[in-house]
């Protein structure tokens, strides 16, 4: 079993920024692959951005490539979101997820955080 817990949300402007933390325990080593997803109201749960945990190789939606970047600490480990440029669209729960496949396939997530709240203000 692996657990997830984020931290980092809040309530920041359009043009902000944000940095969201995901801290995990438990059975590490079974990990490959961490990702972030987020859920708007009244959607479906997306796909935001994904890291492999041994190489860091990365993978973005399109959305929000050039303005939100991925990155983890092994030692700490701990996955993060910065996120730039922020905008009211951008507005979600944020979810981390790890799961033992590859990072470059959106599907697949086995372990899931609880969520954290980040709201863009226009």
């Amino acid at each position: 079993q692996v657990q997830l817990v984020e931290s980092g949300g809040g309530l920041v402007q359009a043009g902000g920024s944000l940095r969201l933390s995901c801290a995990a325990s438990g059975s590490i080593f079974s990990i490959n692959a961490m990702g972030w997803y987020r859920q708007a109201p009244g959607k479906q749960r997306e796909f935001v951005a994904s890291i492999s945990w041994s190489s860091a190789n990365t993978y973005y939606t399109d959305s929000v490539k050039g303005r939100f970047t991925i990155s983890r600490d092994n030692v700490k480990n701990t996955v993060y979101l910065q996120m730039n440029s922020l905008k009211p669209e951008d507005t979600a729960v944020y979810y981390c997820a790890a799961k033992r496949g590859a990072y470059y396939v959106k599907e697949g997530y086995r372990y899931w955080g609880q969520g954290t709240q980040v709201t863009v203000s226009s």
